[in-house]
């Protein structure tokens, strides 16, 4: 223990002191419990004994130095490194030029004039003690056993000599001395682990610089050998995991490799953990280990991780004292971190924060400081997103101006040279987009040219450098029409979105980018964008994500699919066009589909890999939806990364088997078309400027086109918004919760029917020949399955008509069904009821907070009256209804039947759910599930088929996530129902399936067709509220 070392060395200055100095000899004598007293009772040793100095011989200087210089690197009180330089100056000043200990002396000053300036950064300090280490080594004999110290000494000095001007021959001489230092230390020297330390500090420092890999890879060797000689409770093992954690993250920065950086955070945050409070080196560990953190948000884009950044940049701003030398470097990281932020979350205080704090760092840092660049090159970012916010031209200017000067500062063979010709570079496109001038196209050529080939190969930031250079070409190409220019560009755009050493996100949205300018440019082959951007989809939409992550990632693309879709069908490739708004929407749905599909057919000839990837396919469809917050929230990030990654592993080996390659690869049209069984499955297209149907029918092996000339995505979105004022006007979100009707909102409803039957439904109907024929029964009436897009996801084309003319309607002439992929009814299999199957029931009249609902005591009656004698029924009623018990109960029974209020969660669509006894049953814990031979679910509850309106493609609702987790027929409601209709509904429904005795093969649809025919009747067809918001899912 520190204290007692300092209580021996006291306690020898006070033997030879004498008597005269018994009150030095009460204060060193004091036996110090913990770091706390120790550092108060210190100070009363400073008092008494510095007031001594002039009694005190050599012997007793060199102590007194040491004393305050391991004060000093335990409190980082400023004032005991003066006493040590001013005990050790003394100590040399009274010590003969022939003195055996004068090496020693001056290695001890230097030692403190080096600490001075880590503090202060000061470089008359580091001068004197690169003079204090020079003299010390040319004294010290060789075969002395000092003589690694003076070698390791010096080569420090000159390593904060590199930090400080950034000369790389002062680098160099430091891994000169400190590899000799190393050299010439023998095996089981307790200095070992520090002489390794020293030098894999001493190859960080050349990969920073020269970015070369192999430093890099000895930089981790060396420290591995300091980490693995350094016993578990020597006071350096945090700084030796602080320093390998360092290396695994700038190795991750390089190779991408998710695996470093989980090591980096790993042994990064033990360091933390080994630091005591109040220790000089923990603002450090704090700002490492947000660094790490930064990267993996980087990464992973997960908001948690971002919030750690700060608040682990905070600490170490915090905990940095204003004169110390990496002040300036804290400001300068809290800024970075507040700027990610903002780009995240869009709040400009964030953003101004970041300036200011990058100004700050800037002020505080002295020219000719070789973190200069940096603070430059930070403050161009942050006025480059001012300028993008503004569109203020001083903005952009200044960031130009920032830029400049970091480029300006930056050495020639630095390896962030490429990163400041490419900054700039966009800069100068913004700037030629903005002013039109032809100066700035040219800078931005050569910016963007002088980065890429500065760039090696295999470099993450590779795939960023020839994007940017396709727009630089494309920006040529428009304005010379040069043909070479074009070529150029095209082949950038593929480089960029196809190579596999940048992070997936990086590349994914290369690829958008790409067909984001198709879209607009058709020369730039918008059918070979999109298909590049869809493939990559996957890998954006990473499966060791959160669900909710997912969703929120997705959010940034949502209308990707329905673009893509739209560019195909303009080149009549509609088999391409179906597969594409399979595979880009509902993802995390497919996602989780993939996770739960049976795997027989490999199972049947490699068990063995069958039951690994199924094993592993169980955990990750589980931790998919555990919320990254959670308790264990770093054990359950890294066990959903390494079984995605496990997962991803399996299906490569999978796919090279003979009859395999095929395994789990988006499913083809010629597959997807057979969803349609029991009739047409219409795949609407909504795009902003065209609506298109896509047509499979039962038999056809072609997909036909139906095109919706008078409806776009705009006036898609006019309908739902109108269709939202007046369910909102009537606060239908809430079962049994219903005012009056104000005059005109019927009116605007209506309006919105008609939309959808003259511009959408009755197209349809006419192509198919259906509105030549009016059914006058249900059994001979034609069955379509909805699969709309974009803002039709939310609108009831069920109920689709004109209610002012006759035979105008759509449930005049077919049952309508929805699906929200082709594939949900491809995976379903008709589900027969019998005696042995069972049907559960939940119901929750009084439920806390909400309106009572007396009529669920009548509907479960009815549910249970037309089940008991074809299957057994279990009933779950009031407080015996739990989220654990529900669930538990859902794996049990084959049907299920919920009666409840409900809600949809608009900030966390996972968090949507049923109100049970004092719990919510979320879309999270239902996803977690897999259900096996499941039939009907209804959910006879508020708004369980809403959607969000942020995802209008993934389906994220709780009927959606009942289907995903295994019941293929689903009745569910698209705002809240009456509690008086809800029993007769669900009574003539059950009715209805009892005598069927099955669901899978229409049933369901037909039978919810005829009872809300009944509900029409009964409370009037203009009653639309009443009954439209019925709906089946499935099959």
């Amino acid at each position: 223990m520190m204290s007692k070392r300092l209580l021996s060395a006291g306690s020898s200055i006070v033997a030879r002191i004498g008597a005269k100095c018994d009150k030095i000899k009460r204060a060193l004598g004091r036996t110090f419990d913990n770091d706390i007293k120790h550092e108060s009772t210190s100070k009363e040793q400073r008092s008494v004994v510095d007031s001594s100095i002039d009694d005190l011989g050599l012997e007793d200087l060199d102590e007194l130095g040491k004393i305050h210089r391991d004060q000093f690197r335990r409190f980082g009180k400023l004032e005991d490194m003066e006493k040590a330089i001013e005990y050790r100056t003394r100590a040399i000043d009274l010590t003969p030029e022939d003195h055996p200990n004068l090496s020693s002396r001056l290695a001890s000053l230097g030692m403190s004039y080096r600490d001075r300036h880590r503090r202060l950064g000061k470089l008359i300090d580091l001068e004197k003690a690169i003079e204090c280490d020079s003299r010390a080594l040319i004294l010290t004999p060789d075969g002395h056993p000092a003589l690694p110290r003076r070698f390791a000494a010096i080569g420090v000095s000159y390593g904060d000599k590199y930090h400080s001007l950034s000369e790389l021959a002062d680098l160099e001489k430091s891994i000169e001395y400190k590899s000799r230092a190393l050299a010439l230390t023998p095996d089981g020297d307790p200095n070992l682990p520090d002489r390794y330390g020293n030098v894999g500090v001493a190859y960080t420092d050349r990969y920073r610089r020269l970015g070369k890999l192999d430093d890099l890879e000895k930089a981790i060797e060396f420290k591995s050998c300091a980490l693995n000689l350094t016993p578990d409770d020597h006071p350096h093992l945090a700084r030796r995991h602080a320093q390998i954690g360092i290396s695994y993250g700038d190795r991750y920065e390089r190779l991408g490799e998710l695996s470093d950086l989980g090591k980096s955070i790993e042994h990064t945050s033990l360091a933390l953990k080994f630091t005591p409070d109040n220790h000089p080196d923990l603002p450090g560990w704090y700002s490492a280990l947000g660094v790490s953190y930064l990267n993996r948000y980087r990464r992973l884009s997960e908001i948690t991780d971002l919030e750690k950044v700060i608040e682990y940049d905070t600490h170490a701003l915090t905990l940095t004292p204003d004169d110390h030398i990496d002040f300036p470097r804290r400001y300068g990281d809290l800024g970075v971190s507040y700027n990610y932020r903002y780009r995240r979350l869009g709040e400009f205080t964030d953003l101004e924060k970041a300036t200011e704090y990058f100004s700050r760092a800037l002020t505080l840092t002295p020219d000719g400081h070789g973190d200069l660049q940096d603070r430059y090159a930070n403050l161009g970012v942050s006025y480059s997103d001012r300028y993008r916010r503004s569109g203020e031209l001083t903005d952009l200017d200044k960031a130009i101006e920032y830029s400049s000067r970091a480029l300006t500062l930056t050495p020639d063979s630095h390896p962030d040279l490429p990163d400041r010709h490419a900054s700039l570079g966009v800069l100068y496109t913004d700037r030629y987009q903005y002013l039109d001038e032809l100066a700035d196209l040219e800078r931005s050529v050569e910016c963007d040219a002088r980065a890429l080939s500065l760039t090696s190969q295999g470099h993450p930031d590779l795939p960023w450098r020839h994007f940017n250079r396709a727009i630089s070409y494309h920006h040529q190409y428009r304005h010379t029409e040069d043909p070479s220019h074009l070529e150029s560009s095209l082949n950038l755009f593929r480089q960029a979105s196809q190579l596999l050493t940048g992070p997936p996100r990086d590349v994914f949205n290369h690829a958008l980018g790409w067909a984001n300018r198709a879209s607009q440019y058709t020369y730039l082959n918008p059918i070979e964008a999109f298909r590049t951007t869809i493939d990559l989809l996957p890998h954006f939409i990473w499966l060791g994500a959160t669900a909710t992550q997912r969703y929120y990632d997705l959010s940034l693309v949502k209308d990707v699919a329905v673009r893509a879709a739209s560019v195909a069908i303009m080149s009549s490739e509609y088999s391409l066009a179906l597969e594409w708004l399979e595979h880009a929407r509902c993802v995390v749905w497919n996602q989780s589909f993939m996770l739960r599909s049976p795997v027989d057919d490999l199972g049947s000839s490699y068990p063995a890999l069958a039951a690994r990837l199924r094993s592993v396919a169980q955990q990750l469809h589980e931790a998919s939806f555990q919320s990254s917050a959670s308790h264990a929230a770093m054990d359950t990030l890294d066990r959903r990364h390494r079984l995605a990654r496990e997962y991803s592993d399996i299906l490569g080996q999978v796919r090279k088997l003979p009859g395999f390659e095929e395994f789990f690869q988006p499913v083809k049209a010629n597959s997807l078309i057979r969803a349609a069984r029991y009739g047409p499955v219409v795949v609407i297209n909504c795009q902003e400027s065209r609506c298109d149907a896509l047509l499979a029918m039962p038999g056809c092996s072609d997909i036909t086109h139906i095109p919706l000339p008078n409806l776009t995505g705009k006036k898609a979105r006019y309908a739902r918004s109108e269709m939202e004022v007046s369910v909102r006007s009537r606060r239908l979100s809430e079962r049994g919760v219903e005012r009056r009707p104000v005059q005109g909102e019927e009116v605007g409803f209506e309006n919105v029917l008609a939309i959808l039957w003259y511009d959408l439904v009755k197209p349809v109907l006419d192509f198919l020949g259906y509105t030549n024929n009016m059914n006058s029964t249900t059994r001979d009436m034609p069955h379509i399955v909805w699969c709309p897009t974009g803002a039709l996801s939310f609108l009831p084309l069920h109920a689709a008509g004109d209610y002012d003319q006759p035979k105008s309607r759509v449930f005049d002439y077919v049952i309508s069904s929805y699906t929200p992929t082709l594939t949900a009814l491809l995976a379903s299999s008709p589900n027969t009821l019998s005696l042995d199957s069972r049907v559960l029931v939940v119901g929750q009249e009084d439920t806390p907070g909400h309106q009572r609902l007396p009529g669920t005591t009548e509907e479960l009656a009815y549910v249970v009256g037309h089940v008991q004698g074809k299957a057994e029924c279990s009933q779950l009623i009031g407080n015996q209804a739990t989220r654990t018990t529900v669930l538990d109960a859902m794996e049990r029974n084959n049907w299920v039947h919920l009666a409840c209020h409900a809600h949809q969660n608009s900030q966390d669509p996972t968090g949507s759910g049923f109100f049970l006894h004092n719990d919510i049953l979320d879309l999270a814990s239902i996803n977690q599930r897999s259900f096996k031979h499941k039939g009907l679910a209804f959910l006879s509850a508020c708004q369980t088929a809403t959607g969000d309106e942020k995802l209008p493609d993934e389906a994220v609702h709780l009927a959606s996530g009942i289907l995903m987790a295994g019941y293929p027929s689903v009745i569910a409601t698209v705002w809240s129902v009456m509690d008086e209709d809800a029993p007769f509904v669900a009574d003539k429904v059950y009715a209805q399936l009892m005598k069927d005795g099955k669901v899978g093969n229409g049933e369901t649809g037909r039978a919810l067709h005829d009872a809300v025919a009944g509900l029409r009747e009964r409370v009037g067809e203009k009653n639309l509220y009443r009954w439209v918001p019925y709906i089946h899912i499935g099959s």
